[in-house]
């Protein structure tokens, strides 16, 4: 006898309680990413900062892990930190965003597995994402995507920079993770 998982919908996703944890639906399954407060206090440090840069800059829209964005796959994913251009983004909706931020900011915590990061890196990039950053503060490094093939290694004393989505955007890692 065959069995079938009830579906998830948008409602249930938005519902789930607001403790900390972030929910993302991938597969057709909600799954639970705990964040201690190092995690949260990298992604708030660099958000305030993209967020204080794409202000000044009037470059669109900085939001944090509690905004969903539903992927072409069906998934709905929730980025530590994302940007989106005002170009992309003229106003902003009550539910989850129909599109692929232009940024995305992943913050590894202690559970994530190498295997679950590139497979979530490959899905932004496959939507359109234009740049992936994926920090790690267990090693004091990051990586950053622009496609599977154009991959820069940022170590310790190394810096992310916005590059052509966000020019003159620089965050030192050390300042970041210290």
């Amino acid at each position: 006898m065959a069995t079938t998982r009830p579906s998830i919908t948008d409602q249930d996703l938005l519902r789930l309680p607001k403790d900390g944890r972030k929910y993302e639906l991938v597969d057709g399954e909600i799954r639970v990413s705990p964040a201690g407060a190092r995690h949260g206090r990298i992604s708030l440090r660099l958000g305030a900062s993209l967020l204080a840069f794409v202000r000044e800059e009037g470059l669109g829209e900085v939001f944090d892990s509690s905004t969903g964005y539903r992927l072409p796959g069906g998934n709905v994913r929730s980025p530590d930190a994302s940007f989106v251009s005002s170009k992309r983004l003229p106003r902003v909706p009550e539910g989850f965003l129909e599109l692929a931020p232009d940024l995305a900011v992943e913050v590894l915590s202690p559970e994530d597995s190498p295997r679950g990061v590139l497979d979530k890196v490959g899905e932004y990039l496959a939507a359109g994402v234009r740049l992936v950053w994926v920090i790690d503060p267990r090693t004091s490094r990051a990586v950053s995507y622009r496609s599977l093939t154009d991959v820069q290694e940022i170590g310790p004393d190394g810096t992310l920079e916005g590059g052509e989505l966000l020019p003159g955007f620089r965050y030192p890692l050390s300042d970041l993770l210290g």
